[in-house]
């Protein structure tokens, strides 16, 4: 009797705790956070979309603020015990999936300018295709760099933790940013103003944008869902579920544009699936002979293809993130037990599996040639090493040894240097240059000693590459991309990803689409 009356004195206990911290939520929080932690003018608060705060930081932020933000800090109302239980209640997941479709999209979106009121040509004397998007995350703003002079040429805040790096018109004109609170912002690179914003979703994981600049396309963690919008203004067109259409859900783990077939592909999480969306007015010339593998109907042999529909293709495992060979006939993942699958998108199914246990980061993969044979390299996350892949028969050619694992890897068309950072490592503040001749080191850079540094991209004729340190007082920093260099140091707020225009919308084979 004395155990059961002290259970239900504990059980009424929490729950006098729990109705506390929820009315200290709804008092302190709700207004910017959303009543039930969707977020609004603030970001969601929700495990998924905390990733990158630990815990103890939540507190902190709560009590303290967070510079440079409308967070203000909570210590004259609250005390630690009382933030530690609000930070509780932000790392709780939801009891069920939250919706957000097509009505809850549009009544989020905002419309800063017509794109018809836009101006004719840019308002700067700068290359428009050598401009630089920069992501800075330590105090959450964008700035748009010179990519000639190496100057900034405007700043703006952006939403709550951008991520998946930012994607073009295929012009170059306008660039499209996706947070991991789902927000998507549209901003005019000719006069550094922003167009449109919509939340596609409650957590993203990146954005694509159609090859033909009509659409752009939100994976979504939360909730299990695809979102297309018109990339003029951001309308929404439609969500797109992700399941197997027999009650089973999954989060998106990205999605890509395959602009020779005019489609999407994209991960998914938690199926043993990846889908291609086609978004060309008339799919049937592209995908006839496949109408099996779409998720509704047929009529005498051919597909009823609607609006974006799915074509699933069935695969040996899970699949998070992909590299895709130049002509996007064939694309390669990484599955969880230390194999990689080649899909071929024209056949649709797996043709090819090959052990890469060092957890290969294929997003971030590059292609060149050596004697004729095109390869493709990819750093590892888990081990110092990257893997270097034959893209016609498959196989691993050799693996480069590093001095610790890396995340990014970037080289471009005009320099035989591929550069790699060891940001995962013990010696994050390292770079390591490859010789993609020789498949050999060439060199490796310390640019700030004790500090990460990390991303590295190219200018577009490929002459300088630029380095971010990432740190709070951190700075990119301009590599000559032959001599190596240091040409410019700029002071910047952790700077993150880097996105050259020309770059990107070539389709550069040395950095990520």
């Amino acid at each position: 009797m004395i155990r059961i009356l002290a259970g239900l004195m504990l059980l009424a206990s929490t729950a006098l705790a729990q109705d506390d911290t929820a009315k200290l939520y709804a008092e302190h929080c709700a207004q910017c956070h959303g009543p039930e932690r969707l977020g609004g003018l603030g970001p969601a608060l929700l495990p998924e979309n905390l990733g990158r705060l630990r815990p103890a930081e939540a507190v902190k932020v709560i009590l303290e603020g967070r510079p440079a933000t409308q967070m203000q800090g909570f210590a004259d109302k609250i005390g630690k015990e009382q933030a530690e239980a609000l930070a509780k209640l932000a790392y709780t997941p939801l009891a069920t999936l939250p919706v957000w479709g097509m009505a809850e999209i549009e009544q989020s979106r905002i419309v800063h300018a017509k794109p018809d009121s836009r101006p004719a040509k840019p308002i700067h004397s700068a290359d428009p295709l050598n401009l630089f998007t920069v992501v800075e995350t330590g105090d959450h703003h964008v700035t748009i760099l010179d990519g000639d002079r190496f100057e900034p040429l405007a700043r703006f805040p952006s939403r709550f933790a951008l991520h998946g790096g930012a994607k073009y018109s295929p012009d170059g004109r306008y660039v499209y940013l996706g947070s991991r609170d789902g927000w998507i912002s549209k901003y005019d690179l000719y006069d550094f103003a922003l167009v449109a914003e919509a939340r596609a979703g409650i957590n993203s994981r990146n954005i694509a944008v159609s090859s033909d600049g009509r659409y752009v396309i939100a994976a979504n963690y939360l909730p299990h869902s695809l979102a297309v919008l018109d990339a003029r203004d951001l309308k929404p067109l439609k969500v797109i579920e992700a399941g197997d259409g027999k009650g089973k859900t999954s989060r998106v783990s990205a999605v890509y544009t395959a602009p020779p077939r005019q489609s999407f592909i994209a991960a998914l999480k938690d199926l043993k699936e990846l889908w291609e969306i086609p978004y060309a007015d008339d799919a049937k010339p592209i995908y006839r002979g496949l109408v099996h593998s779409y998720e509704k109907g047929m009529v005498e042999g051919q597909a009823i293809l609607g609006p974006f529909p799915v074509r699933r293709i069935e695969i040996e495992d899970y699949l998070d993130d992909f590299f895709f060979d130049p002509p996007y006939a064939n694309l390669i993942g990484a599955s969880r037990e230390g194999k990689a699958q080649v899909v071929n998108l024209l056949v649709g199914r797996t043709i090819k599996t090959l052990a890469l246990p060092g957890m290969p980061h294929l997003g971030s993969g590059i292609a060149f040639a050596k004697d004729g044979v095109p390869l493709m390299a990819t750093p590892n996350l888990k081990e110092g090493a990257i893997s270097v892949i034959d893209m016609k028969s498959w196989q691993v050619v050799t693996r480069i040894d590093t001095p610790g694992p890396g995340f990014f890897l970037r080289g471009h068309e005009n320099s035989p240097f591929a550069w790699t950072d060891l940001m995962m490592s013990k010696n994050k503040d390292t770079l390591v240059i490859l010789d993609t001749r020789t498949l050999q080191v060439a060199r490796t850079l310390t640019p700030a000693p004790g500090k990460t540094a990390a991303h590295v991209e190219f200018t577009k004729d490929g002459k300088y590459a630029l380095v971010s340190i990432w740190e709070m007082d951190g700075a990119l920093v301009i590599y000559d991309a032959q001599t190596f260099a240091e040409v410019k140091r700029l002071p910047m707020k952790k700077p993150s990803g880097k996105y050259n225009v020309g770059n990107k919308i070539g389709y550069s084979s040395g950095t990520s689409h």
